[in-house]
């Protein structure tokens, strides 16, 4: 069972989402915009299978990590038309993705039953955007989700489930765990030097803020509202305003936070499990727009309205 499907279980057992709510920009029942500005959605493509994470590789094409609830997924090519090609094949449990330098790097091993049972069969990979080569960085991960680059082409990932935390992979290959005392991590972000972690299945939704250069250091903690299962934050990205955009898998919506004051509003609902966000990077997607997964296959373009 993928890390999709521990959520998937998580909703069925506590919580209700409306499934077949569209997506739409939320605006509160006063008619203000809630501090988020009005937002409109749109479908790039549908039907991508159970879709966990997204990355743009910076020359024209966004990569999503398609997981599966049995057997394995796979890395998937969107181009700006919203035509599909498979990437890279055969991968059992993709979860968080990174470009860099011509490739898009990529976990796998993002498995409930990996993460619950402690099963090291996660890797980081990364494959060439122009050839299709992929290559092993690490071996013997356990469950990792979130990714984000550190300094000296090492990289922080998140494992969620029975022991989790954050595990920094090294140059060599060679990984180790950082920190475990910061709840059920999941998505990861980094602007700067900052790094921002979400907790998903805790009671309270949380987005902890550390220094890139100091893992173990100091936490400073944003607290949002709802209830945590209710909410189960995912993956998050730093817009171009600075502000972090955060997914709630089970609210169905995407959360716009100042990292500074903590405050936060709205800005799509109706969006079913939703996954990741991330803006528009490279030809044919537009670098002020953030674009959403989900686990029932949608990938949606939101673009706040000018005014």
């Amino acid at each position: 069972m993928s890390r999709a499907g521990s959520v998937v279980a998580a909703i069925a057992l506590g919580s209700v989402v409306a499934v077949s709510a569209p997506a739409q920009a939320s605006v509160p029942a006063d008619g203000s915009d809630g501090g988020c500005g009005k937002w409109t959605s749109s479908v790039v493509t549908t039907g991508a299978g159970m879709l966990e994470n997204l990355e743009f590789d910076g020359s024209g094409s966004m990569v999503l990590s398609q997981s599966a609830l049995i057997g394995p997924g796979a890395l998937l090519k969107v181009a700006p038309d919203g035509t599909r090609t498979t990437l890279v094949g055969d991968v059992t449990g993709p979860g968080g993705l990174v470009a860099r330098d011509g490739s898009v790097y990529f976990t796998t091993g993002n498995s409930t039953v990996s993460g619950l049972f402690g099963v090291a069969d996660g890797s980081l990979r990364k494959v060439d955007v122009a050839d299709g080569s992929v290559t092993t960085i690490a071996d013997g991960l356990v469950m990792p989700n979130g990714l984000v680059p550190l300094d000296g082409n090492r990289f922080l990932t998140a494992r969620t489930l029975t022991r989790p935390g954050l595990t920094v992979i090294d140059s060599d290959g060679t990984s180790s765990i950082v920190r475990e005392d910061l709840g059920t991590v999941d998505g990861l972000a980094r602007s700067g030097s900052t790094i921002y972690v979400t907790t998903t299945f805790d009671m309270v939704t949380a987005v902890h803020v550390l220094d890139a250069h100091d893992l173990g250091g100091p936490v400073r903690t944003i607290t949002l509202p709802g209830f945590g299962p209710a909410n189960m934050a995912d993956d998050l990205t730093v817009g171009p305003d600075g502000a972090l955009y955060v997914a709630f898998n089970a609210g169905g919506k995407v959360v716009r936070v100042d990292p500074d004051s903590g405050s936060s509003c709205e800005i799509a609902s109706g969006l079913p499990f939703t996954s990741a966000v991330k803006f528009g990077a490279g030809p044919g997607w537009d670098p002020n727009s953030l674009y959403t997964t989900g686990f029932l296959g949608d990938v949606h373009r939101l673009e706040r309205v000018a005014g």
